[in-house]
């Protein structure tokens, strides 16, 4: 017997990190596009993160990612994706490695006010050969700075997709995970 269309498709899971800086909107992100209650793992900033992590840009921020965010979000009936958002200070980056084992792409969410830091979560997917796009967070609907001058500013070659998203909307957020899934299958076929 002979199925036709996707009667006889199964659904198939993936698992994307979402990284960047300390208060890039990587919680906000997962948040918003999440079909699921998302996961939270944050915690209360206290005194002992006085010196360490940089609230000028984000004054108002009074908690932080301690360990990962998760969610999840079905692009159509044949495609799940597992969301894992990363903790974004240096000293959480030990367990990085659990969190990118077995994911197929990433997304970079930079804020441009501390574009330095993207650095790190850059040169982490590429020593691991980890396909990833970089999205200018545009906070408040304002992007203060066009894709091609991130880019060049990262030096990111042009194979590497950066888009602009709004991490607070579903459907911003939606777009920007299929650019990488899209860009993770392009990678995948050249290898």
């Amino acid at each position: 017997m002979a199925f036709s269309g996707s009667e006889n498709r199964a659904t198939r899971s993936t698992k994307i990190v979402v990284s960047g800086g300390f208060g890039a909107g990587k919680t906000t992100f997962v948040g918003a596009v999440s079909e699921i209650m998302p996961l939270r793992t944050e915690a209360v900033m206290t005194q002992a993160s006085v010196g360490l992590d940089d609230l000028s840009a984000t004054p108002n921020k009074t908690t932080t990612t301690v360990a990962m965010d998760f969610g999840r979000i079905s692009i159509d009936q044949e495609l799940v994706l597992y969301l894992f958002g990363s903790p974004g200070q240096n000293r959480f980056w030990f367990m990085w490695d659990d969190l990118v084992r077995g994911a197929i792409g990433a997304v970079v969410l930079v804020d441009t006010r501390r574009l330095e830091d993207c650095f790190g979560p850059i040169d982490f997917f590429e020593a691991r050969n980890l396909p990833f796009v970089v999205a200018i967070n545009a906070f408040d609907g304002l992007l203060r700075h066009r894709p091609e001058d991130v880019r060049e500013a990262l030096q990111l070659g042009s194979e590497v997709p950066v888009l602009v998203c709004d991490a607070r909307e579903r459907e911003s957020a939606k777009q920007t995970l299929i650019s990488v899934v899209e860009h993770a299958l392009a990678t995948w076929s050249r290898a």
